[in-house]
């Protein structure tokens, strides 16, 4: 199915005030085709959307009541998975971090988009847990003196400065393999390529074309003169890769089509560039209490960040860009089930990570 021409519309669209919004509007009532500029086909389905927009009400999902409850299972779930057992000290500190308060966007999405393709949860959940316990060691690593320094992450202490350094790696190394390990054993109903697949996505996400790449060219980058085309390029492997990931393996566990796979795809790419915008306006207007980690560590660091290379508000304007992209993708979908999917990628752009909010310890 074709993709719909719709961005003159969506470029229109007031950025909403709330998380609570009706994505429905981004169809207007009465489709001018005079604004469909590619093929008939993108009309029909221009057309069907508009009409589904008015005759199918979507059900109104209420993000303090969706976050809440997903973040719940989500946890439990990790919990479950990595309890502590002999070594002791190794395993707790494989928990400590990952089990800390966090949004947890990685798994919400990786559920979301297996939902929408007609899995369920029960297929994703395995992989959910995963890609978060992979960010978590994304975020370990980075702490650490040799690279960022950092010494609190998500309210809490960092973990070398809990169990020490060489706990930290050691725990570190056993989260990655635990990760894999955990889908290929845990997953339940789904093919064995598919999971092939799942395991070659999220380690092009970790490796030298993903994170691993993103972290050298921003260490590399400290201090120097960077285009706002090297900063995307930057932050497209260092964070966008695993979100993608993330939503491309729920897409894979819940048995999507190629087209579907493909759509997701972009989606995430879009969401992922958000992301990281939206934590660099953070660094620079948030607070410590609400993020759980220092502020403005990029500014002592001499970063490369959208705020510093487009201002505030031009890196608000980049990230509502991302935003509309990325609803482009899904419109292609049955409207209520990409209705998560709208709403985190909305969350991704407006929240102030008010994890007391979000999250119960």
């Amino acid at each position: 199915m074709a993709s719909i021409s719709m961005m003159s519309y969506i470029s229109t669209v007031k950025p909403p005030s709330k998380f609570l919004f009706d994505h429905r509007k981004l169809v207007p009532k009465k489709f001018h085709v005079a604004r469909v500029t590619n093929s008939l086909s993108d009309q029909l389905v221009a057309k069907k959307l508009a009409t589904e927009s008015q005759n199918n009400p979507i059900p109104e999902l209420k993000v303090d009541e969706y976050i809440p409850q997903k973040i719940e299972l989500i946890n439990k779930a990790l919990d479950e998975a990595i309890p502590v057992k002999y070594p002791e000290l190794l395993h707790e500190a494989m928990r400590y971090t990952v089990l800390a308060r966090n949004n947890r966007i990685h798994p919400m999405l990786c559920i979301a988009s297996c939902d929408l393709v007609g899995g369920d949860e029960s297929m994703a959940m395995a992989t959910a847990c995963a890609v978060e316990i992979l960010f978590t060691v994304g975020e370990i690593v980075d702490d650490l003196p040799c690279l960022d320094n950092d010494d609190l992450r998500r309210g809490k202490p960092a973990n070398h400065n809990v169990f020490g350094e060489g706990t930290t790696v050691l725990a570190s190394q056993g989260l990655i393999y635990f990760a894999i390990e955990h889908i290929l054993t845990k997953t339940k109903h789904v093919s064995p390529d598919r999971l092939n697949r799942v395991i070659v996505e999220i380690c092009s996400a970790l490796g030298s074309e993903g994170i691993a790449a993103g972290q050298i060219m921003d260490i590399t980058s400290e201090g120097k003169e960077v285009s706002l085309s090297d900063l995307e390029l930057i932050h497209r492997h260092k964070t966008g890769k695993l979100i993608e990931a993330s939503v491309v393996c729920g897409a894979l566990v819940g048995g999507g089509t190629e087209e579907e796979i493909e759509r997701l795809r972009k989606y995430g790419k879009y969401v992922g560039v958000a992301h990281q915008v939206w934590d660099d306006i953070l660094d620079v207007s948030g607070n410590t209490e609400e993020l759980g980690k220092k502020v403005g560590r990029d500014l002592e660091r001499d970063k490369a960040t959208y705020p510093k290379l487009m201002g505030l508000e031009g890196a608000k304007n980049h990230a509502k860009e991302l935003e509309a992209q990325a609803f482009k993708e899904l419109a292609y979908f049955d409207s209520p089930k990409a209705d998560p999917l709208y709403r985190i990628a909305n969350f991704v752009v407006s929240r102030r990570q008010s994890l007391k909010l979000y999250v119960q310890e």
